[in-house]
């Protein structure tokens, strides 16, 4: 039996609610870290840690049950965009992540979310790609690294070792959102120059 094309499937299916569900998370994960204390820490890491395995399952959702969609291929890089750029600000407001850093990531992030929306337009659709995904992975470990209050389970010497850890997560993920952000400038471009040759 061939595969739907993506106007074939419906919207509302279980991939892209868990896609919304991760929109309607970031508020709330906004919430407890302002609370301001050991414990709303612990609860926004784990909020986020909620939301971004959510990321996971309906990516995975969605191949396996073919419900891929349009709007699945936009709403999930920008709820995890959502989900990450808050908890970036939040860790650079909180004085744990360098300011440069967060500022890097959020113009990276912006950027393609614009380029692609652009492309959309223009009929072409820029689904994510392996190197969108690992920078996602990686950002995501090195914040759950700099949002969880180590330091209530375990001893100082250590807690610092692991928040070291972090952030050198953080500086690869740096890195490989820099690099996408290039490799995708390139697709843009190309798919571009194709819509153009037609």
């Amino acid at each position: 039996m061939s595969k739907q094309s993506s106007a074939d499937v419906p919207v509302v299916n279980i991939a892209n609610a868990l896609t919304v569900v991760r929109l309607i998370l970031v508020p709330v994960f906004i919430v407890m870290v302002l609370h301001g204390n050991d414990m709303g820490m612990l609860l926004a890491t784990l909020v986020f840690t909620v939301a971004a395995l959510t990321d996971k399952l309906d990516g995975y959702l969605a191949r396996r049950l073919n419900l891929i969609t349009n709007f699945g291929k936009l709403a999930d890089p920008i709820a995890d965009k959502a989900l990450t750029m808050s908890a970036l600000v939040l860790l650079s407001y909180l004085g744990q992540l360098w300011w440069w850093v967060t500022i890097v990531i959020i113009v990276r992030e912006l950027g393609i979310t614009f380029m692609r929306m652009a492309m959309v337009r223009k009929g072409a659709v820029m689904a994510a790609s392996k190197g969108g995904k690992l920078k996602t992975t990686l950002q995501m470990v090195a914040i759950v690294g700099l949002l969880m209050p180590w330091q209530m389970f375990l001893p100082d010497a250590i807690a610092s070792g692991l928040i070291a850890t972090a952030l050198c997560i953080m500086m690869v993920a740096l890195l490989v959102t820099v690099v996408t952000g290039v490799d995708y400038v390139q697709q843009a471009i190309t798919l571009n120059r194709a819509k153009e040759a037609k």
